[in-house]
């Protein structure tokens, strides 16, 4: 085999040990990542209560600013009462007080409802902090167990990038720069046996003059329909 191509499988293969550390970082991770997630709907949930509770405490002061003034309108028709003339102006001011005796009753339920909703709102938010504060130690538990998996994992990822290096510093920079080229599309199917007379990449059948160029070995081919580097696995 042309010794070119045997140094491009080679790297292609140290290239494809270097990614697939990626896929296990991340499956490490996805215990954290759940949990990361789990603790940022709990905290989105506790401002759109923080939020609802804000609503609640405006439309406290409203209903309290109204109680206010109903208890100031019944000391001024008690008022008037004192100084009524006739039998028609009591009559008006008792219709006029019945109503806004209504009207504050209906007031003080809806500021006792309010309250009871308010404790309701806060109960939660302590309670989903609380929860916060459990996946928070859960979380850091993991950072631990994690730190640890992937640093293992980075270190053998970082010796086969030393590996690589060495190996790419001795070959043809020709060479290194077009299959440098051809995996900036193509990743870690760059450099693809044949299989069956087709690309191991695309899957497209070959010719026979080029299958016959890859069965040779001696030279690098590519395939004419992808462009990916072509080996003869048998070799």
């Amino acid at each position: 085999m042309n010794k070119h191509l045997q140094e491009l499988i080679d790297v292609s293969q140290l290239d494809k040990e270097i990614d697939l550390m990626e896929p296990k970082i991340a499956q490490i991770r996805q215990g954290l990542i759940a949990k990361e997630n789990q603790k940022e709907k709990k905290e989105q949930k506790i401002l759109e209560l923080k939020d609802e509770e804000k609503d609640t405490l405006t439309l406290m002061n409203k209903g309290n600013e109204t109680i206010q003034t109903l208890g100031n309108k019944l000391e001024e028709i008690s008022k008037k009462m004192s100084e009524v003339k006739t039998e028609k102006e009591l009559k008006a001011l008792n219709i006029e007080e019945e109503l806004t005796r209504e009207q504050l009753s209906f007031q003080n339920s809806e500021i006792t409802r309010m309250e009871d909703l308010l404790k309701g709102i806060q109960e939660k938010i302590s309670l989903l902090n609380t929860e916060i504060e459990e996946i928070n130690t859960q979380i850091s538990q993991i950072e631990q167990e994690v730190s640890s998996e992937v640093s293992t994992i980075k270190k053998a990822q970082e010796e086969i990038e030393k590996k690589k290096a060495t190996m790419v510093a001795k070959m043809d920079q020709k060479v290194v720069s077009f299959y440098e080229k051809i995996r900036k599309w193509a990743k870690n199917t760059s450099v693809v046996p044949v299989y069956k007379q087709a690309c191991g990449g695309c899957f497209i059948k070959i010719s026979d003059r080029v299958y016959s160029d890859v069965l040779k070995g001696e030279n690098i081919t590519t395939c004419p329909h992808c462009g990916r580097i072509l080996f003869n696995k048998e070799d």
